[in-house]
């Protein structure tokens, strides 16, 4: 009769530390997940992020505007990326804005979100998909709000949009635990000029809360006025390198994946 006591005993410790395992290991293994996103189809996503990237085997999500010069002028390089594991997202044909908000003056008119019918918005985003499958081949991928906006009038677009995408990437600030994740608009954090200090504290603080983090990057290196230095970036690779065996380092297409698997 004690030796059974013992090994019940023995059994629910064991049967405990497992449940804590799998507690402090939630993202696929790890204790937190990193998603690293760049918007709007750049050189120096090819030139200098792929490049830096694949030197660790990291992968990242690239999220193109179809109408972009560079989207058709180095296709073959996307789809080489594309070929090595890096996501392909949707950032709409001619990102739209709505040029009513303040600060926006430099919306064109034929660009402006706010002139748009639904069914236009709509449409313009399926063919960008059509354009991204002929790229990579892919049928799943994640969808970014141009500029965040995510209604024309008082209508989300995006509700037509559901089964076209796994997920959403919105431009609201946040670290999001596993449960919490809104696939529909899911937080990032938008860098402009930022150490790598900084971006790496973030890490740090979204291993030790067990939570997913998002960064929005434009450009990396120049390119774009909303930019950061390329060594504040490759700080920030090096030391996701470094710590993989704690951070699940993945396109926002298969972090999206396995959080509607989660999720209750």
């Amino acid at each position: 009769m004690r030796v059974t006591s013992i090994l019940l005993l023995i059994l629910l410790i064991t049967s405990c530390k497992t449940i804590k395992a799998q507690e402090q290991n939630i993202w696929n293994g790890k204790r937190s997940a990193v998603v690293l996103t760049y918007d709007d189809a750049l050189n120096v996503h090819l030139d200098n992020v792929i490049p830096y990237l694949n030197k660790f085997n990291i992968k990242g999500t690239f999220y193109l505007i179809g109408e972009a010069q560079v989207t058709s002028n180095r296709l073959l390089d996307w789809r080489a990326a594309a070929k090595n594991g890096h996501e392909l997202g949707n950032h709409s044909l001619t990102h739209p804005c709505n040029g009513q908000v303040e600060g926006r003056s430099w919306v064109q008119p034929e660009k402006d979100l706010s002139t748009y019918s639904v069914e236009r918005a709509v449409n313009e985003i399926r063919i960008t998909n059509t354009l991204l499958r002929a790229i990579d081949g892919k049928t799943e991928r994640t969808f970014a709000y141009p500029c965040g906006d995510k209604k024309i009038d008082s209508v989300n677009y995006y509700d037509a949009l559901k089964n076209d995408f796994v997920a959403a990437r919105g431009v609201n600030a946040g670290m999001q635990p596993l449960n919490n994740v809104d696939l529909d608009d899911v937080n990032c954090y938008y860098i402009d000029g930022n150490s790598g200090d900084y971006m790496i504290d973030l890490v740090k603080k979204a291993v030790e809360s067990k939570t997913l983090i998002v960064f929005l990057f434009h450009g990396v290196g120049g390119e774009h006025n909303i930019n950061v230095s390329l060594e504040a970036h490759n700080e920030l690779i090096k030391y996701l390198a470094e710590h993989e065996n704690d951070i699940w380092i993945a396109p926002m297409v298969d972090v999206a994946k396995y959080i509607k698997k989660m999720q209750p």
